[in-house]
């Protein structure tokens, strides 16, 4: 079956061969270090709400936490980053047991 409409349109000269962007190379999707940073971020901020008791650092580290885990690969340390999730939830838990009352931020003090 064979089609009537002239020449063959394609061109094999413009097809090119898909090469993967090693992974050492600058642009490359693996130097991305902003998923490490937040990490880092949500559990300093996490260890501040925790021990200074203060409700807006566990959210900010609640915040953290969400980016990190949006932006993380696949390969990443699954462990670390829900551990990090997992103790910024524990950080705006824990402040408002010790204390229901609502967040006043911390400008307006």
């Amino acid at each position: 079956m064979q089609q009537t409409g002239g020449p063959d349109p394609r061109r094999p000269e413009k097809i090119h061969r898909y090469k993967p962007i090693p992974v050492g190379t600058p642009g490359s999707p693996s130097d991305d270090a902003t998923p490490d940073y937040l990490n880092v971020l949500g559990m300093i901020f996490s260890m501040c709400g925790l021990m200074m008791r203060l409700k807006w650092c566990g959210w900010v580290a609640l915040y953290c936490s969400c980016i990190s885990f949006a932006h993380s690969r696949v390969n990443d340390d699954t462990k670390q980053i829900l551990s990090s999730f997992m103790l910024s939830v524990s950080a705006v838990i824990m402040s408002y047991l010790q204390n229901p009352q609502p967040m006043t931020p911390p400008w307006s003090t």
